[in-house]
């Protein structure tokens, strides 16, 4: 019986799947400058096109295997959910701090992190948020009328000691670093800080079009979120035919705690005219602290929202958004397995979400 052969879609990812090995290998072993691609496909025992058909550059190489290496990492041994915050956000700092032998670090390469700055100050702004989110629904608030009191602010705090300690241990020597101890002990104390926080959401600059048709979930999604792919029966509302599917390009990420907190089931779809490099920092970036959630806080602290890579455009097309990019926002409101509404722009949740209301009282 002959050996059965490979179809095209298996041989380039096993291609890429040696590109990812023999690239973590050089990256520990050298460094990020100092790196080539020809060494890397020499390691791989492929051609230098094979791997450029695969990574456009060292960049994206770099940012993939990071991408790899955080969804790899499994959670620290006996970490276990706060009861209260204070241990959750200790758990958290205790979950950072815990040393991983990837031989590439965490901290991303000072040359590296130059370079996608614009991006990385997005991705901090939606950690922030979702980590709020996550301390809020653990601490108890609850909302009350349309200025609403928040925890945002004070996961900037942990995220800016977090991400601190971390750039200072990556320093030769770990000059500078606060311990271990110290970190987490500063986090829980965190705890107990009571800040000016609040937030209004704004009012939709643009205005929804009512539509009808069948909503057809793509499959192999993944919710970074909760760090699983999204399959049918498990409670996620929007991709299951009623909530929100809400697109947004990379320029837009700060429309992410407006979408987050419309009140309704909502899966967010993250997407770039640079998806080969921007999606794996997401993943990176994003992934680490969705990961460090899920063993820090119970789940049903977890932030109720669904962020999605969406590197072909697969979800934004389902929802009836075939050209996206870096300036998208587009929402799209689900009802019994159809698309009753759509709307691109400034506040195109909240659009979407009026043509719900105004159904419901005609």
């Amino acid at each position: 019986m002959g050996v059965a052969r490979l179809t095209r879609a298996q041989t380039q990812e096993r291609t890429r799947a040696a590109v990812l090995v023999a690239a973590r290998a050089e990256f520990a072993e050298r460094g990020y400058r100092d790196v080539k691609v020809d060494a890397i496909a020499e390691r791989a025992e492929l051609t230098r096109g094979a791997v450029y058909s695969n990574f456009p550059g060292k960049r994206a190489l770099y940012l993939a295997v990071l991408a790899d290496l955080v969804e790899r990492t499994p959670p620290p041994p006996g970490a276990r959910p706060g009861r209260t915050l204070e241990e959750a956000l200790g758990a958290l700092a205790r979950t950072w701090v815990t040393p991983v032998p990837d031989g590439i670090g965490r901290a991303l390469p000072p040359e590296l992190a130059g370079e996608v700055a614009d991006v990385l100050g997005a991705l901090a702004g939606v950690n922030a948020v979702l980590l709020g989110l996550a301390t809020e629904a653990l601490a108890g608030v609850r909302w009350d009328g349309p200025i609403h009191t928040r925890r945002v602010r004070l996961a900037e705090l942990v995220l800016a000691l977090l991400h601190g300690a971390r750039q200072l241990d990556s320093l030769p020597g770990g000059a500078g670093a606060p311990g271990a101890y110290d970190v987490v002990s500063a986090c829980e104390r965190l705890a107990g800080l009571v800040m000016d926080d609040w937030w209004a959401p704004a009012e939709p600059a643009v205005e929804a079009r009512e539509d009808d048709r069948e909503w057809v979930t793509p499959e192999g999604l993944v919710d970074l979120v909760r760090g699983r792919g999204i399959e049918p029966g498990d409670g996620v509302g929007a991709v299951l035919g009623d909530g929100v599917v809400a697109v947004l390009g990379v320029r837009r990420w700060d429309a992410v705690e407006r979408v987050a907190r419309c009140g309704v089931p909502v899966t967010i779809a993250l997407v770039t005219d640079t998806p080969t490099e921007v999606l794996p920092l997401v993943r990176a970036v994003v992934g680490e602290l969705c990961a460090a959630v899920r063993v820090a806080f119970p789940e049903t602290a977890w932030p109720e929202v669904r962020l999605v890579c969406d590197p072909g455009g697969r979800l934004a097309t389902a929802a009836g958004f075939a050209e996206t990019g870096d300036t998208t926002e587009a929402a799209a409101l689900l009802s019994g397995g159809r698309v009753v509404a759509t709307a691109e722009g400034t506040g195109a949740v909240t659009a979407v979400l009026g043509v719900r209301s105004l159904s419901r009282e005609g």
